[in-house]
């Protein structure tokens, strides 16, 4: 079995590069893709590559990190669209043959932190 580590970072280097044949090389037949704060869910290859390549805007990601153990790994990238940086951490799991399952991704929005906290932490 291939290191799903290795397939995470190939599966984001080629959305990265457009490539979206060897993207959805990354991907098993029957992925399953989910997004739990919009409540999407998008099953199959084709459908996942639409969804990735038909994506609005000027986009560009950076990997920040990879981890992986055993058939699971996560993933923490920056997403840049139009100017505007966001994060993602993605979450896989492989299927028997290395390729990408499953994957759930959370896209976190950025807030203030509430004022009685501002004595506690250093902000960055």
């Amino acid at each position: 079995m291939a290191d799903i580590g290795v397939t995470v970072e190939t599966y984001w280097a080629t959305a990265q590069a457009r490539d979206w044949r060897a993207f959805g090389a990354t991907l098993a037949d029957d992925v399953r893709y989910e997004l739990p704060q919009t409540r999407e869910r998008v099953l199959g290859r084709d459908a996942v590559v639409r969804f990735n390549a038909e994506r609005v805007g000027e986009w560009s990601l950076e990997i920040e990190r990879v981890v992986a153990e055993g058939e699971q790994a996560v993933s923490w990238v920056r997403f840049s669209v139009d100017e505007e940086e966001t994060q993602a951490i993605s979450f896989f799991t492989a299927a028997p043959d290395g390729r990408i399952q499953t994957i759930t991704d959370f896209w976190p929005a950025p807030y203030e932190p509430p004022r009685e906290r501002e004595q506690m932490a250093d902000r960055f």
